[in-house]
Formats: C-alpha cells, sequence, structure tokens
C-alpha cells in the first residue's frame, strides 16, 4: 500500500495557488547606477565616513528615495555619537534603523530583496581562482619538498 491520504489534484483544478502576493525585488550588485548623496558635513569620525560609504555603494542604495537618505544622514549622527561614547542604547536605534534599510540578510529577506550575481566575466573568475589554486598548491610543495635550490 503507498501513501497515506487521496491523491493530490492536479495544480490548474485548486481553487488556491498561495502565490506569492508580492513580487521580489532583485538589487543590483555593484550598487547604484547613478550619483549619490555626499554625507554632510565635516565633523565626522573616519569610522562614519568609512559606514556611510558603505551604505552608498551598497546594493540597497539603489532603491533609496530621498527620504531614505534623510534618514541615512540623520542615522550619521547617531552613529557618530556611538563612536564618540559607545552606548547599548545608541547602537540598537542605530540597528534597528539598518534593518528598516535593509541592512542584514534576513532585513532583505524580510523586505522581499535578493542582490543579483555581480557582473564578472567567466573567464576572468576561472583565471583568478586558478590562479590561487597554483599558487597554494606551490606553498604547500615548498613547506613539503622545501625551498627550491638556485
Amino acid at each position: 500500500m503507498s501513501g497515506n491520504g487521496p491523491l493530490p489534484k492536479d495544480p490548474s483544478q485548486r481553487r488556491r495557488r498561495n502565490a506569492d502576493p508580492t513580487a521580489t525585488t532583485v538589487l543590483p550588485a555593484n550598487g547604484p547606477d547613478t550619483p549619490t548623496p555626499d554625507l554632510p558635513g565635516e565633523h565626522y569620525d573616519l569610522r562614519t565616513v568609512a559606514w556611510y560609504e558603505t551604505w552608498r555603494r551598497s546594493p540597497q542604495a539603489a532603491t533609496f528615495l530621498p527620504t531614505d537618505w534623510q534618514r541615512l544622514h540623520m542615522l550619521a549622527e547617531l552613529v557618530q555619537q556611538y563612536w564618540e561614547e559607545p552606548r547599548k542604547e545608541l547602537l540598537a536605534e542605530v540597528r534597528l534603523n539598518e534593518a528598516s534599510l535593509g541592512g542584514t540578510a534576513a532585513d532583505r529577506m524580510r523586505l522581499r530583496w535578493t542582490v543579483a550575481e555581480p557582473e564578472e566575466p567567466v573567464a576572468r573568475r576561472t583565471t583568478s581562482r586558478s590562479r590561487a589554486a597554483s599558487s597554494r598548491r606551490d606553498r604547500v610543495l615548498k613547506v613539503v619538498d622545501g625551498p627550491a635550490e638556485g
């Protein structure tokens, strides 16, 4: 006797198909292809500037509207305060705001965002991998056989 219960209906005869009501947005792997705003002001720590530049070049930035950039500029002030005097309350607020902008993989899944594969020629990827593999093989052989005599 096989399986339990009746055979499933043909999919064309089902009333509910449980289709995904919201489409997934595919973000460009290389970030926005249009100019993005600079961080206003000059009083920022290098770590805050690096944080902002990471966001500015991120795939998520391709979807940002002026209100999102405004939020990021306001958030930079909190990041700066955190670097000056680290407090868990500041970090919690930064994390919460970053989540609304798609900061982690889980946040992007919740927002139904995926990141496209980077546009890199296949031959170039293969060459760099094979070069890395041969370099590693040479190092292993050098360790096992000893240094090359010349």
